[in-house]
This record gives structure tokens, C-alpha cells and sequence, in this order.
């Protein structure tokens, strides 16, 4: 008999984007090291208010690092990652409490569907929107979310899979991009949840139970217990990995730490792509 699996935690919330390249990577990684993968939903907004942080979008600079940060890292890590195209409605309005209300829930009965399920969340807004118009303005992203909307035109096109949108400025500013329709696919209304769940793999069935008892005190007090979990250990924004090793705790912030990881648990770093998933991709 080898040694025991090492339990590591990912407290996580869908609302951030580096909490899903960090969940991949994990994800990824699960069955090659000798590890008991637990993911924690948790509300980042809680862990802000206790910590004190900031969202990126709150400051202009930091927030032009992140898109300009996970464009990059879209292809180093294959994760089809981008920017919502309404980023601070997603990140300042809209919020994932319901989303991560949901995953608690899924995580309290079949917490075998709680990866898929929680793919899917990222997906609705992470992937399946706008390729920003950052990326092609040379324009910064404060500029962008700021930028008047009388200055461009937008024309749908319809090919074949989904609509496309073309934008064309109408003025001497130079916005050409071109965009994948993100088709209200967000996580707060209870349909869009839903959905995801659906292609997740539950049952209607099941999916409209767990949303049923999202308003739930059980439900509500488990999900603040991972997050002030996630703050007792020292969180101040998400994702943190937390491994026990050898009666010791470390908590590692952020998604870039999984090479300190592996030598924390005594195991082989071989990139955020492994060989095994590599040859799958």
C-alpha cells in the first residue's frame, strides 16, 4: 500500500477568472499526483469585504493587466478564457451569489457533478462571450468600458453555429473587432443555471431541486462557512489552493503557484498542460 492521497482544497468562486485556470490545472493534475482534490465553492465578494481588497475593475491599471494577462494565458494554458463583454455589470452588478449558492448546493448532494458544473458556470461567462475590443483598439480597458457607444456601429451577421457581430467605428477612433455573440448566457438568472447544469449532465429534475433550495439556511450557512473558511486561512481574493501536508497547512494564492505546489506535496511539475492531457487535447 503507497502513501495516503494529500488533501488539497480549491476554494473558488466563478466570478473569477483565475480561479478557473487554477481549477484546470488541478483538475488536470488530480489523477497524476497523489492528491485528494476537495473543491470549496466560496463567495469572493465575502473574502473582499474581510480582506479589504479591491476588484480589478475598480482600478484602471490592474484591471488593464488582467485582460492583457489572461489573453496570454488562453493559449499557454488552453483554457478558452475571455473577458465578458459587460465586464464591470459581471464583475460590480451582477455578481455570483446565486452561481456559487447553486454549486454549494450540488457540492451538498452530488458533489461528483461538482466540476462539471462548475465548468460550465465558467463558461457561461468567461468563454462563451465577446472577444473584447481591447484586444484589437490598442486602447486601454478603461478606455474600452468607458468608450461612447455612438461612436461605432454594429452590424449581425448570421453564419452558420451563431451570430457574429462586426464593429465598425464611425468615427477617426480605430475599433474594428469582431465578436462571438454571447447570447445572455450569464449566471444569475435561474434559466442560465439551469442550462448549465443541463450540459453539465443533471437531470432537470435534479437541477431545478438544487435551485429550489438555494434560499435555504443550510444551504446559505454552508456557503458562508467556506468562505470565512477561506478567510480563516488567510484569503484576500480567490482562488487560494490549500495543501495539508505532513500535519502542516500552506495556502497558496492565486492560479500561478502550482509549481510550489507540486514541491510542497513532493511531486512532479510538468507544466499546466501534462503529458497525459496533452496527447487528449
Amino acid at each position: 500500500m503507497g502513501p495516503l492521497p494529500r488533501t488539497v482544497e480549491l476554494f473558488y468562486d466563478v466570478l473569477s477568472p483565475y480561479s478557473w485556470l487554477g481549477f484546470e490545472i488541478l483538475c488536470r493534475y488530480q489523477n497524476i499526483w497523489n492528491i485528494n482534490l476537495q473543491l470549496r465553492p466560496s463567495l469572493i465578494t465575502g473574502i473582499m469585504k474581510d480582506s479589504g481588497n479591491k476588484p480589478p475593475g475598480l482600478l484602471p491599471r490592474k484591471g488593464q493587466y488582467m485582460a492583457n494577462d489572461l489573453k496570454l494565458l488562453r493559449h499557454h494554458l488552453q483554457i478558452p478564457i475571455h473577458f465578458p463583454k459587460d465586464f464591470l455589470s459581471v464583475m460590480l452588478e451582477k455578481g455570483s451569489l446565486s452561481a456559487m449558492r447553486f454549486l454549494t448546493a450540488l457540492n451538498l448532494e452530488h458533489p461528483e457533478m461538482l466540476e462539471k458544473a462548475s465548468r460550465e458556470l465558467w463558461m457561461r461567462v468567461w468563454s462563451r462571450v465577446s472577444v473584447g475590443l481591447w484586444e484589437s483598439s490598442g486602447r486601454t480597458l478603461d478606455d474600452f468600458l468607458t468608450f461612447p457607444r455612438h461612436v461605432f456601429r454594429v452590424i449581425t451577421l448570421p453564419p452558420p453555429g451563431g451570430s457574429t457581430v462586426l464593429v465598425t467605428p464611425l468615427s477617426q477612433h480605430r475599433l474594428p473587432a469582431v465578436f462571438s455573440s454571447p447570447q445572455n448566457e450569464d449566471i444569475t438568472e435561474p434559466q442560465s443555471i439551469l442550462a448549465a447544469a443541463e450540459k453539465a449532465g443533471m437531470s432537470a429534475e435534479q437541477a431545478q431541486g438544487l435551485l429550489e433550495k438555494m434560499s435555504t439556511p443550510k444551504v446559505k450557512n454552508q456557503l458562508k462557512e467556506t468562505t470565512e473558511a477561506a478567510c480563516r486561512y488567510g484569503a484576500f481574493g480567490l482562488p487560494i489552493t490549500v495543501a495539508h501536508v505532513d500535519g502542516q497547512t500552506h495556502m497558496l494564492f492565486g492560479s500561478d503557484r502550482m509549481e510550489l505546489l507540486a514541491h510542497l506535496l513532493g511531486e512532479k511539475w510538468m507544466g499546466p498542460v501534462p503529458p497525459a492531457v496533452n496527447a487528449r487535447l
